[in-house]
């Protein structure tokens, strides 16, 4: 009797389902949460709150997504198109900046660009004590400015990617019909690349749409800090979830408008992926082009990291005591075990996606990955609320019955309930790299492996597992400096006393000291670079 294929477990099924089950609980937790309202703080936050947060967050999405599109899209055509001075480097130095956190640059920019800040102050010395600032950092214009440095690389490098593989044919000819390089851009070059901009249009948006930590920096109310508020300021879970699900409904916006831009991907498969300039850019106009991609550079990453190590010298090396190696440790510690459980999932569906190609399990995989557009504050009270309502109705009342004399509550406020957060969340993050060393899997090897009388599991433990590990690799990388720079799920959900960099970050900068979070936000930053690297290596390939 012949040995069972691997294939042929029905259990792979199962795991495709589980982590789409994964996914659509918070979800539904959402909808649920309307079944009671709270009148009071509703009315409250209607009279005082409501139209602000609408207001504010339609702002920040268009301000941000007009601001990555034009930084982006002209880096992009800069460093893929055109030759100048420095063009070698600012091809994979433009993606630095993704090392970042959005809340560190926030904080970082307020300290540098306030009224009391070392600028302003240095021209006040030298224009005199009457001298402001064109604008205010500490404004719509201040958070929009930041969040658009921070994300800006995400249209970059979708962009370059784009304008790479079109080939030079094309330009070619609309050069042979009299368009200049600028009509070229306009009616061959953009329109083609248009599906790869909005696609990191979307994810900008959504990552906007997400943050919490900037916002609080600068004092901005969105629904992220209005969900934050609401939870500790009126101890209203029920009402934090309902704030959640309204947000829910932008990034659903911001996901499709994702989804249509990629289903609309279209490239031309007759010509080749070209590899030089098309246009050198001499003389002054090669300078400025240099000088463009160096000042966004500098103002988006080295005078960030410059001002965070003076910061460090001056007042945050005093720092390196006990409490931060303890910070360390959580952090790592929350950071490894996330990273382990979310790559063993992933690799499972994975795996059911490519040997259960039916159409209800890439629709079940398909949902699984859905978990990166959901804003941490969304999952946060999504499985809190969920858990809150398993404590307080099932667990607690079994345990009354069972003698404890003060049953505390399991799952609410526990270390299992923040990794299933870090899970749901970063799924789609692990499912890429796995999904790339899959693909490059030949079907013929497991084959083989079956036809020398290897059965289901030994297949896995044998051919699939150690063909994967590079991806597997790259997979736990990601996943774990994610979780280490996450702040609006970890900020809700930790348990008591498991504070970690990012935590101590908030909690510095609530109170204004920005020097002594310049230590926390420095360890994040070098941490950050790690997958920046690996991000810049590969698009250094040729594309294909």
């Amino acid at each position: 009797m012949p040995h069972r294929s691997i294939a042929n477990l029905p259990r792979w099924r199962l795991v495709a389902y589980f982590a789409a089950a994964l996914v659509v609980m918070p979800l539904l937790v959402l909808l649920l949460s309307w079944q009671e309202v709270d009148t009071g703080i509703w009315a409250h936050l209607v009279q005082t709150q409501l139209l602000r947060l609408i207001n504010n967050t339609l702002v920040l999405v268009l301000g941000v997504g007009v601001g990555v599109v034009l930084l982006g899209v002209s880096l992009a055509w800069l460093t893929s198109l055109c030759e100048f001075p420095g063009r070698r480097f600012f091809d994979w130095a433009l993606m630095l900046p993704f090392a970042i956190p959005a809340y560190v640059l926030a904080f970082v920019m307020i300290g540098l660009l306030d009224f009391a800040g070392p600028l302003q102050t240095l021209l006040r010395s030298w224009l005199g004590n009457d001298y402001r600032l064109f604008f205010s950092i500490r404004s719509t214009g201040g958070v929009i400015f930041v969040l658009t440095l921070v994300f800006y690389p995400y249209v970059y490098m979708l962009a370059r990617s784009a304008f790479l593989a079109q080939g030079r044919g094309l330009m070619d000819a609309a050069r042979v019909l009299g368009h200049s390089p600028w009509q070229g851009f306009w009616r061959v070059a953009l329109p083609m690349a248009r599906p790869a901009i909005g696609a990191g249009t979307a994810l900008a948006i959504m990552e906007t749409l997400a943050d919490f930590g900037a916002v609080s920096v600068f004092n901005y109310d969105t629904f992220t800090t209005a969900i934050y508020k609401t939870w500790y300021g009126f101890y209203s879970l029920q009402t934090a979830t309902q704030l959640a699900s309204l947000l829910l409904l932008f990034v659903f916006l911001a996901l499709f408008a994702e989804r249509r831009a990629q289903g609309s991907k279209r490239f031309p498969g007759t010509d080749r992926p070209r590899q030089g300039a098309l246009y050198r850019l001499r003389g002054v106009r090669g300078w400025l082009a240099g000088f463009y991609c160096l000042l966004v550079l500098a103002v988006a990453f080295i005078i960030p990291v410059v001002q965070l190590v003076y910061w460090l010298f001056q007042t945050g090396i005093h720092d390196l005591d006990a409490r931060y190696w303890r910070l360390i440790r959580n952090t790592l510690l929350l950071g490894s075990i996330a990273a382990l459980m979310t790559v063993s999932l992933a690799i499972l569906v994975t795996l059911a996606r490519r040997l259960q190609p039916f159409r209800r399990v890439r629709t079940a995989v398909a949902v699984a990955n859905l978990g990166y557009a959901l804003p941490g504050s969304v999952l946060a009270v999504g499985i809190m609320f969920a858990f809150s309502f398993l404590d307080n109705e099932l667990l607690i009342p079994l345990r009354t019955w069972l003698g404890a004399e003060y049953p505390a509550p399991l799952l609410l406020g526990s270390l299992f309930a923040l990794l299933l957060a870090y899970l749901i969340r970063f799924m789609a993050v692990a499912h890429g790299p796995l999904d790339t060393s899959l693909a490059r899997i030949r079907p013929s090897l497991p084959e083989a492996a079956h036809s020398l009388g290897q059965s289901g599991w030994a297949v896995f433990w044998r051919v699939y597992l150690p063909l994967l590990l590079p991806g597997v690799l790259s997979a736990a990388l990601l996943v774990f400096v994610d979780v280490l720079k996450e702040m609006p799920a970890t900020l809700l959900m930790r348990p008591f006393g498991w504070d970690t960099l990012a935590v101590r970050i908030f909690g510095l900068t609530s109170e204004g000291d920005w020097a002594r979070a310049s230590l926390p936000a420095l360890t994040l930053v070098v941490v950050g670079l790690i997958p920046v690297i690996v991000l810049i290596r590969r698009s250094g390939r040729p594309p294909r």
